[in-house]
């Protein structure tokens, strides 16, 4: 496995995932935002989306054998490997069905191999990370609440920081654009990693 990451290093490394279904869409529209005006100065930033590094399907071994899971090849490994190597993750997650896309749920799920795969330290290397979400909704705010809870508490298991959402209205293709509060609040929104560093 690759070396920790070493999170307590003043130098921050976003892990930005879009977890949406269309290229360029509205959460990754507002994300690519937010980076542009408020990432802290000299701050590394990775891009990746989840479409683009299909996952096998997640098999729960938790209690077949000793529970172990082999070290991860291909789309896993990358995904892996870039997790630990990044400080913060950023999950560009448009609100599909008031929760998580799948891509990003499924995702997820295999963090719970992850953590069982030897020699990956996950939970050591995770702690002291900053989970953050930039979500496009077609409703009302209010609806992102389970999406938001599921990363909030992601992130409380795992020792880690919820730095918190961006949420931005839209329905159709570029529609975010158009939502001044989110514009607005995309200029500030990672100012406080500064303060984490």
């Amino acid at each position: 496995m690759s070396e920790p990451s070493g999170r307590a290093d003043a130098r921050r490394s976003f892990l930005f995932l879009d977890a949406g279904t269309r290229a360029d869409g509205n959460s990754a529209r507002l994300a690519r935002l937010a980076a542009g005006a408020s990432l802290p100065a000299g701050a590394d930033q990775r891009w990746l989306r989840l479409a683009d590094h299909p996952l096998p399907p997640f098999a729960d071994l938790r209690h077949t054998g000793d529970g172990r899971y082999e070290p991860p090849t291909g789309h896993e490994r990358t995904l892996l490997d870039a997790t630990l190597a990044a400080t913060d993750l950023v999950f560009v997650a448009p609100l599909y069905w008031y929760a998580l896309p799948a891509a990003a749920k499924h995702y997820l799920d295999h963090w719970s191999g992850w953590l069982r795969v030897p020699g990956a330290d996950f939970r050591a290397r995770m702690a002291g990370g900053t989970v953050w979400a930039v979500t496009a909704y077609a409703t009302e705010p209010d609806k992102a609440e389970p999406l938001i809870g599921t990363l909030r508490l992601t992130a409380e298991h795992l020792g880690m920081r919820w730095g918190g959402a961006l949420l931005g209205h839209a329905d159709r293709p570029g529609d975010v654009l158009r939502d001044e509060r989110a514009l607005t609040a995309a200029e500030s929104f990672f100012a406080d990693a500064r303060v984490l560093s």
